[in-house]
């Protein structure tokens, strides 16, 4: 049997005091999957270019020196000693310049999970830039410990890696989040009423929401509510919504007992045949393909 509806939602906690960690942000951020696949740095001559792969995902610190963006019609950014560059979607045409003199560049090149709410990895813009001041006070400390295990022959060094990659993406996210420059679902999390009813809908993906219900938690008019949310989070509230049921359905299908009919239902689908439809319009193959790759098996 599946659990039970109220336990397939994922709840991030830490124990800080006895008291569980259950923000928003770490319920989205714990469905958007990444593997760090390398680490390497750089040093650029003046004027020197950064070349990277225009569709891989990279986190830039710069060590020394300094950096400024290239891009046809678009002002030029500076990216001073100690600022990170997050770059969700790769660089595309953006171009990185050493500025003056030479610069030192750390670079970690991740993938998400193509699978894992690509709508909203989607809706986060090229370039995230975290300045040293609002990352200070952690960012030392992971390039330190993602050099040393850059370093290290032993066992298992190349998943520390990766999961590092994991840590400086999420805290990039969240410094940004903070500086109140967000957009996207991102910038959802930010206003205050908005952040409400997607709480809400974490919190509770398998009741059966209406605008007029989620509106009203965020003590909004249906048509504003709507709107703002739309702008926002980057999909309507009910798309965003199933959306979020399907995500929570494909980690039920990564277990071996899973039964694809009681999965359905259990997020609210009358049928197994509704649930594949809207599970292949998300992610583009059907529950029992998912429960296969997942498995290895036949079903």
């Amino acid at each position: 049997m599946t659990g039970l509806p109220e336990n397939l939602t994922i709840n991030p906690e830490v124990a800080v005091g006895g008291a569980p960690s259950t923000d928003l942000l770490s319920h989205v951020l714990a469905q958007i999957r990444l593997t760090g696949d390398r680490l390497y740095s750089c040093i650029l001559t003046d004027k020197g270019r950064l070349e990277l792969e225009a569709e891989a995902a990279h986190v830039c610190v710069v060590t020394a020196g300094r950096l400024h963006t290239e891009r046809d019609g678009q002002t030029p950014a500076v990216i001073d000693t100690g600022d990170l560059v997050l770059l969700p979607r790769g660089a595309g045409d953006l171009r990185f310049v050493a500025s003056g003199t030479p610069a030192t560049v750390i670079l970690c090149r991740f993938r998400f999970d193509p699978d894992s709410l690509r709508g909203m990895i989607f809706a986060l813009p090229q370039c995230i830039q975290i300045p040293r001041a609002e990352s200070a006070g952690w960012l030392e400390g992971i390039v330190h410990f993602l050099l040393v295990e850059a370093g290290d022959v032993q066992p298992g060094a190349a998943l520390m890696i990766s999961r590092l990659i994991d840590l400086v993406v999420i805290r990039a996210l969240r410094s940004w989040v903070h500086q109140g420059h967000s957009s996207g679902w991102l910038g959802g999390l930010s206003d205050a009423r908005i952040a409400s009813a997607l709480k809400a809908i974490h919190e509770r993906p398998m009741q059966r929401w209406s605008i007029e219900t989620l509106a009203g938690i965020a003590g909004m008019s249906r048509s504003s509510f709507c709107e703002r949310f739309t702008t926002l989070v980057g999909r309507s509230p009910l798309r965003y919504h199933n959306e979020w049921r399907l995500t929570l359905a494909r980690d039920l299908l990564a277990k071996r007992s899973a039964r694809i009919g009681e999965i359905g239902l259990s997020i609210g689908y009358e049928s197994e045949a509704a649930f594949s439809r809207a599970y292949k319009g998300l992610f583009g193959h059907s529950p029992r393909v998912e429960y296969k790759l997942r498995n290895d098996t036949d079903i």
